[in-house]
């Protein structure tokens, strides 16, 4: 390998010939080889948005010539677009401002900038990261508003349109299922009756106060700290620069950001980042809620509960023929534990701040991005490869009602509590069903439990 000599504020640094970044980015990759886990790049591409409409308006600003301007647009429209993904090797856990994934960014452009311009990767001249690239900005508002830009666009575009293909799917299912009478369980013992289409729409109204809550983070994420430099105060950015970038962010998202009210929370806090993980751990809670009712749902097939049948995907035993698991609810399982894992880290994350600045954003951006990315997709396959998929078992649901001890509880308005208890109780002991118990004990004509367990039953779920 090849290396070409760059410099910064310490001194001179060997970068490798084939990247496009410096000094600081080299330094970087070299003090903190921690994980192997990079910023995640909707921040990056965020961060080269960020860019490109800051040397827009600079240069409106006559702050940056033209012939500057014209190649840190290009390059920062290539970051944009994925050409340089390979360009960002800086570990989650660096400095807790993100300078370095700052500087990583800055260089790239300028040296993607300067090739374009002189043919030569890499260096500072005739573009230079910091003057140029990073003018009006400190990476102490940058990384921020970039987290907050990814987060929102991740949110929209990723997390919510696979909740709404999976509310639509529950709630067909629970049209589908509408008829199918099964028995209710509280404590996992039998209760009374529901019908399984009860049972699903509980699950799709689930999901879709989940889009809810996803929804209303959104609001305080759309203010940006953009603006406020190093501690808040906005020292060396044009006093129109952050409102003029946020324009054109918001042209080029349809978004509606707008610049924070309050620099100095905007920078020292992440409030609104905390409270977009909490809706995301509240979803993965919901999410989990279901998958696991799911698998009870799916048991056996002989020897649970089976009054559904899920989808076989693929062989379930290495060593038992013929068995089928419920992979997908399992998986969805556990994506939900990992972003209420993630949560945690972005709570704590979230209180890692001191005075002026948060110094946790990189583990806070990486958290929740990691959640953002993994809950989306796992949303959508619950959707397409498993509940698009579920079949109901009409006949097991109609054997379980029919066994179900839970039936006495109909008859308390004719016997009264404890009659019906002592009845429950002897059917249970003789093996019979509530209505074999009362057929035998007299207590009911074989027309009278037709009208209070059959036709009573219906009125209760449909009436």
């Amino acid at each position: 390998m090849s290396f070409r000599k760059e410099r910064d504020a310490l001194g001179p640094v060997q970068v490798p010939d084939e990247v496009y970044y410096g000094a600081s980015t080299q330094r970087a990759v070299e003090n903190f080889p921690i994980s192997g886990l990079t910023i995640p790049l909707p921040i990056i591409h965020a961060m080269a948005m960020i860019k490109k409409h800051a040397a827009h308006v600079n240069h409106r600003l006559g702050l940056l010539p033209v012939s500057i301007k014209d190649p840190i647009l290009a390059a920062a429209r290539e970051i944009q677009a994925g050409s340089w993904d390979d360009q960002f090797p800086v570990d989650v856990f660096q400095t807790g401002s993100g300078t370095s994934t700052n500087m990583n960014v800055n260089e790239v452009i300028a040296g993607r900038a300067n090739e374009l311009l002189t043919g030569k990767r890499g260096g500072k001249s005739p573009v230079h990261p910091n003057d140029h690239v990073n003018l009006g900005q400190s990476s102490n508002d940058v990384f921020p508003t970039a987290l907050h830009i990814a987060t929102v666009l991740g949110l929209r575009g990723h997390v919510i349109p696979s909740l709404v293909l999976l509310h639509e799917c529950l709630l067909k299912k629970s049209e589908e299922f509408r008829e199918v009478v099964k028995i209710g369980r509280t404590h996992v013992q039998d209760a009374v009756p529901v019908t399984l289409g009860q049972e699903f729409s509980g699950y799709a109204r689930q999901v879709q106060l989940g889009v809810q809550r996803v929804q209303a983070v959104q609001k305080h994420l759309s203010e940006l700290p953009l603006g406020g430099t190093a501690v808040g105060t906005g020292v060396g950015a044009h006093p129109l620069f952050a409102g003029e970038v946020i324009d054109r962010i918001v042209e080029e998202t349809g978004h509606a950001f707008l610049e924070a009210e309050n620099h100095f929370e905007a920078q020292a806090a992440r409030d609104a980042a905390v409270e977009a993980s909490g809706a995301l751990r509240t979803l993965a809670v919901s999410l989990s809620k279901i998958a696991h009712d799911l698998r009870w749902l799916a048991s056996g097939p002989r020897s649970g509960l089976g009054e559904i049948m899920l989808p076989s995907l693929q062989p379930g035993s290495s060593i038992m023929p013929g068995k089928v698991n419920p992979v997908i609810p399992e998986a969805v399982i556990q994506v939900c534990a990992q972003v209420q894992a993630g949560d945690l880290a972005v709570v704590l994350a979230g209180q890692g701040g001191t005075l002026e600045l948060n110094v946790m954003m990189p583990l806070l951006g990486h958290s929740l991005l990691h959640s953002i990315h993994i809950l989306g997709n796992a949303a959508r396959l619950f959707a397409v490869k498993c509940v698009e998929g579920i079949v109901a078992d009409r006949k097991i649901c109609a054997a379980n009602v029919e066994r179900s001890l839970a039936l006495a509880t109909y008859l308390v308005p004719s016997l009264g509590y404890d009659r019906a208890a002592a009845l429950a109780r002897e059917a249970y002991e003789r093996g019979e069903t509530v209505r074999e118990a009362a057929l035998r004990s007299g207590t009911h004509s074989q027309e009278e439990l037709k009208e209070i367990l059959d036709e009573g039953i219906l009125r209760s779920l449909f009436q």
